[in-house]
């Protein structure tokens, strides 16, 4: 019973997003204007260059194969755009995609091959990954006041990479599932030396409210990378890789929603879903109000909470990590301890709460489980919401 109801949250989304508005894809080509990215030794090779040319074919292959998508870009040419601005254009158009590109370098002249990230911290960090992260971060120091806009950030330092721990992505499953596309696509098409998908601390992905990949084509710091990712041909063949990889993504999407039209749901769960008419109380007083056990409603309604962090280690109720928020409950994923505060079937109220929770915890976002076990936020609103509004 737990995961037909599952399912049913996870195919009410695919139903109530794919196909009832256009799909909205945001293509960033990495870097641009006076931020050259990475330069191959000889110079003559740039990555804002690579990046804006393969970046064009691929919406041009998506708008070509999908009228019903919509392809925008946070740069068409070659212009200087801000982390923090790609990112605010994305959640701006309500895109349901982002997809940044990028170009490699490293001091190991021989490193090469392809990889795709997605936002977080690897289980064992990588000295890798964290380069490549601060790399692509740097490009930050270029933007006025970006102490202030990225509160004093600084990308070079290891230390400052320590908040992605605590900086969990709602989206980052779907974000992987697009990456393996992709890698795979590098392999097999591209002959590209896989290295894998990846994740690592980008502000760039941090900041976007949608599944969002940064692929890394190759590696100008290598001679004979840089002569090929400047080569039409490479461009092309790259490109064709990455909107391959939207190709199965979308297809999945549009598949799922085909096979549950028409999908019922029992009145059991819409009558779990009640709204309660509270208005902007407390933090205190709705944390008193709504933390209930999540045995109270019927029991295969989902129940949000307000995630707040994630650590490795267990802390115990009242730890000075919690701001002051008291009770807070964890639950485990991929050996990490996953704090929330609030609990409450009314998606409504959890909102609430985790507006006066981001006054501690910026990052601090709604997650949903059923039985005790976690869904997929999004699915889960898309229940809430679909009930109530009969």
């Amino acid at each position: 019973m737990k995961r037909y109801f599952i399912l049913i949250l996870f195919f009410i989304s695919l139903v109530l997003n794919v196909g009832a508005k256009d799909f909205i894809v945001m293509i960033d080509a990495g870097h641009g204007g006076k931020d050259p990215g990475a330069v191959s030794a000889n110079g003559k090779v740039r990555e804002k260059d690579v990046t804006l040319k393969v970046a064009l074919l691929v919406g041009d292959a998506i708008a070509a194969r999908y009228p019903e998508v919509k392809v925008l870009y946070t740069r068409k040419t070659d212009k200087f755009v801000g982390v923090s601005e790609r990112a605010r254009m994305a959640n701006k158009a309500g895109a349901d995609l982002f997809i940044s590109i990028h170009v490699n370098a490293a001091e190991n002249r021989s490193a090469k091959g392809a990889e795709t990230y997605t936002l977080g911290v690897e289980e064992a960090r990588t000295e890798r990954s964290l380069e490549v992260a601060k790399r692509e971060n740097g490009v930050i120091l270029l933007e006025e006041d970006h102490e202030k806009t990225y509160a004093n950030f600084n990308p070079n330092s290891p230390e400052s990479y320590i908040i992605f721990e605590y900086m969990q992505s709602e989206f980052v499953k779907e974000s992987i599932h697009l990456a393996q596309y992709v890698q795979e696509n590098f392999a097999s098409d591209a002959n590209r030396k896989d290295r894998g998908v990846r994740q690592a601390g980008f502000l760039v992905l941090n900041a976007t409210s949608m599944p969002s990949i940064l692929v890394e084509l190759g590696y100008v710091s290598n001679a004979e990378e840089a002569k090929y990712l400047a080569t039409s041909s490479a461009q092309q063949r790259l490109s064709n890789c990455i909107s391959k990889a939207f190709d199965r993504y979308y297809a999945d999407l549009v598949k799922l929603k085909s096979a549950t039209s028409g999908t019922e749901v029992s009145n059991a769960v819409r009558t779990s879903t009640e709204q309660s008419t509270s208005v902007n109380p407390s933090l205190q007083d709705v944390q008193e109000r709504v933390s209930i056990s999540d045995d109270a409603t019927s029991a295969d309604a989902p129940i949000f909470k307000v995630q707040i962090f994630s650590s490795s280690k267990l802390l115990a109720n009242g730890d000075g990590a919690f701001k002051g928020l008291s009770p807070v409950s964890y639950y485990e994923e991929k050996g990490l301890y996953k704090y929330t505060y609030g609990s409450s079937p009314n998606y409504n109220e959890i909102l609430q709460i985790k507006r006066k929770v981001n006054e501690k915890f910026k990052d601090a976002f709604v997650v949903a489980f059923i039985k005790g076990e976690r869904v997929d936020t999004q699915q889960a609103i898309a229940l809430f919401r679909k009930y109530n509004s009969q």
